[in-house]
């Protein structure tokens, strides 16, 4: 379907993230290795469209292959992280679509948390005010997660009369705050406060939000500053690992982690332990 395709699709053949991507939907700026993307609508609490949900799934299946970027920052504008999905733009039509355009849809809602969990970078969330539905789901699929006392968390599916399994939702939040916790939001749609999912395991910090954007530009320079190869093997494995028994991990573990023992990355590391100095990784 046309809705679904976004407007402007640079990165077919290549992909440079810092000069030859312009967004259409959100921001997007890349200083030095550091890609941030920052939802800005603010005036709707920065709900996502049908084109923006398109050029998201588009922009992290490019960055797979950027390899000027080593960390990616997702926030939004405005006070507010993502209120979800539109809902004149994208709830409205839903209700006069057919069924396989519906599954189109769905499947394409889907395809961006793949996106983003399978892009080789860390993807940080910075999460202010309102996270909701979709928005929520795009910083649970982000591998870390910074936000501030008054962030509001809701996995809302069911409020809007759908099942709270929606984009990975059943299998994602389980795995991040519990069975029992995630199964309370998913049936009731409530909102996890801050000190919840910070007492929870869903933030791993909450800032003031003056001091969000700075923690989050932060941390991305300490991750930036690491090993990209070896970023990308643990998350990897981390993705790859829910599903393997106890042994079957370790024995991966040991293949993947003699991969990265042929870096030159690891190489440096030794040579400036040695020297005492501070190791300077390249990604290679």
């Amino acid at each position: 379907m046309k809705h679904f395709v976004a407007s402007n699709n640079p990165m077919r053949t290549q992909f440079d993230a810092k000069s030859k991507y312009a967004a259409n939907h959100f921001r997007y700026e890349c200083n030095d290795t550091i890609a941030t993307i920052t939802l800005n609508r603010p005036e709707r609490k920065n709900p996502l469209t049908f084109d923006s949900y398109a050029e998201l799934r588009d922009l992290f299946r490019a960055l797979n292959y950027a390899t000027d970027v080593k960390v990616i920052v997702i926030t939004g504008d405005g006070g507010n992280f993502c209120s979800g999905g539109d809902v004149h733009e994208i709830i409205g039509p839903l209700t006069k679509m057919t069924m396989p355009e519906l599954l189109e849809f769905t499947r394409m809602t889907g395809d961006l948390v793949k996106a983003i969990r399978h892009c080789p970078q860390p993807v940080l969330a910075a999460i202010d005010g309102v996270c909701a539905g979709a928005g929520a789901m795009i910083a649970l699929s982000a591998d870390l997660r910074l936000g501030t006392p008054r962030a509001k968390t809701a996995f809302l599916f069911s409020r809007v009369g759908l099942a709270g399994a929606d984009m990975g939702a059943c299998a994602l939040l389980p795995r991040m705050i519990g069975q029992g916790r995630a199964s309370e939001l998913l049936f009731t749609g409530r909102a996890m406060t801050a000190e919840e999912g910070a007492a929870w395991g869903f933030f791993n910090a909450l800032h003031a939000p003056e001091a969000l954007n700075t923690a989050a530009q932060t941390l991305a320079s300490e991750l930036a500053s690491g090993p990209s190869f070896g970023h990308a093997m643990t998350k990897n494995m981390l993705n790859q690992e829910w599903s393997m028994t106890i042994d079957m991990a370790i024995e991966a573990e040991a293949q993947a982690q003699a991969i990265c023992m042929k870096t030159e990355d690891f190489r440096r590391a030794y040579e400036a332990f040695a020297a005492k100095q501070k190791p300077v990784f390249k990604g290679d």
